[in-house]
C-alpha cells in the first residue's frame, strides 16, 4: 500500500481545558499554515488563565501504542514537543525518535507555566538534558527555562552547555520598551530580533511560536526564516488577542485576511 505524502506534524503535547495554550494552540497554529497536526496527548491537565492545579500524566503503554499506530500510517519528518509529564515520559519519547534518520525535533522545553506555576520536577530536566535535548533540531526555552536547564551560567555559556544545534532564546522582560528573541547556531548569536513591548499577559505565546516553527520546518523553510516568521506570526497574534477568561489573554491565531 502506497504512504500518502503531505505536510505533517507529529504533536506530543498536554491539554490545557482554556484553549489558550498546549494542543489546542498547536492544532490552531498548525492548521493556519496548511500543515496537518498529528495530536498525541502526554498530560490531561486542571488549569485556567489564573492557575494550574493539576497534571495526570498519559500512560506510556497508551504513548507508545498511538504513535506506533501513526507511525505505520501517516508519514512525518518533523515532531513538535510541549509539555511532557514525567521524567519515564521523556525517556519513552526519546526512545521512539532516537532511531530516527532525517527527523526534526522542535522542543519548547516547558519547566513552568506562565503563571508561574511549576510543570516539571528536577528529574524531568535531567532526563530532558540527557535523553531528548540531543536529538533536537532547535529548542525555544524562555529565559527563567534556559536557567532551569543550565542553572548558574550566563546565557551564551547556558546555551553552549546544551547539546543542540539551534536555540532561540525568547524573553518578555528585556526592557520596558521593546521585546529581544536571540537566535544561536552551534553557540553562536546570529540574529537578534525585537518587537515593541505589549501590554498584560499572555497564555500560551511559547506554544504557538515553537508549533508556528514546526509547521514552517515541515514545509522546509530555513531555520533563521523560520524562526522570523513565526515570530512575527507570534506576534500578530497576541497583538489581536482576546480576553476570554479573569486574568491572561489568549493569542489570536487566525492569520490576517
Amino acid at each position: 500500500m502506497t504512504r500518502l505524502k503531505a505536510d505533517t506534524v507529529l504533536l506530543f503535547s498536554g491539554l490545557d481545558p482554556s484553549g489558550a495554550a498546549g494542543v489546542s494552540a498547536d492544532i490552531e497554529t498548525i492548521n493556519q499554515f496548511g500543515v496537518t497536526p498529528l495530536p498525541i496527548i502526554t498530560t490531561l491537565t486542571a488549569q485556567n488563565t489564573q492557575r494550574v492545579l493539576s497534571l495526570e500524566p498519559t500512560k506510556n503503554s497508551l504513548l507508545e501504542l498511538q504513535f506506533k499506530l501513526i507511525d505505520e500510517d501517516i508519514d512525518f519528518n518533523t515532531v513538535k514537543i510541549g509539555l511532557l509529564g514525567s521524567s519515564a515520559q521523556v525517556k519513552t519519547i526519546s526512545k521512539f525518535l532516537c532511531d530516527r534518520h532525517g527527523i526534526n525535533i522542535i522542543l519548547d522545553p516547558i519547566i513552568s507555566a506562565s503563571t508561574d506555576d511549576m510543570l516539571s520536577t528536577s528529574e524531568m530536566i535531567s532526563s530532558m538534558k540527557k535523553e531528548l535535548i540531543p536529538l533536537c533540531l532547535i529548542l525555544t526555552p524562555n529565559l527563567a527555562e534556559l536557567n532551569a536547564l543550565a542553572p548558574a551560567l550566563n546565557e551564551k555559556l547556558a546555551v553552549s552547555s546544551l547539546n543542540c544545534p539551534w536555540v532561540l532564546v525568547t524573553t518578555s522582560d528585556s526592557s520596558e520598551v521593546q521585546v529581544e528573541h536571540r537566535l544561536y547556531h552551534n553557540s553562536n548569536l546570529i540574529r537578534k530580533f525585537t518587537y515593541k513591548k505589549l501590554p498584560g499577559q499572555y497564555h500560551g505565546s511559547g506554544c504557538t511560536l515553537s508549533s508556528a516553527i514546526a509547521a514552517l520546518v515541515a514545509k522546509n523553510i530555513p531555520i533563521e526564516d523560520a524562526c522570523k516568521k513565526a515570530l512575527d506570526y507570534t506576534y500578530q497574534s497576541l497583538l489581536s488577542a482576546k480576553k476570554v477568561g479573569k486574568m491572561q489573554y489568549h493569542p489570536n491565531r487566525a492569520l490576517p485576511k
